[in-house]
């Protein structure tokens, strides 16, 4: 995991590391752990904890998350 705090894809604000999910994956059936990331703008976006270079996805929960 990286020190870097990605910047809201939806507002452009920074955002804050909101703790962990345990979630499966689709593409090898695998749970894994996701990164919550939280935003100002109350946008909630995600990404897998072990692929820190991947892509934020948005959350298909956020207010189970706010």
């Amino acid at each position: 995991m990286t020190d870097f705090a990605p910047d809201c894809p939806e507002c452009s604000q920074p955002m804050k590391a909101g703790g962990f999910v345990l979630s499966p994956r689709e593409d090898d059936g695998r749970r894994a752990c996701r990164l919550l990331w939280g935003c100002a703008g109350r946008h909630v976006w995600w990404r897998w904890a072990d692929r820190p270079d991947g892509s934020l996805e948005a959350c298909p929960v956020p207010k189970l998350f706010r």
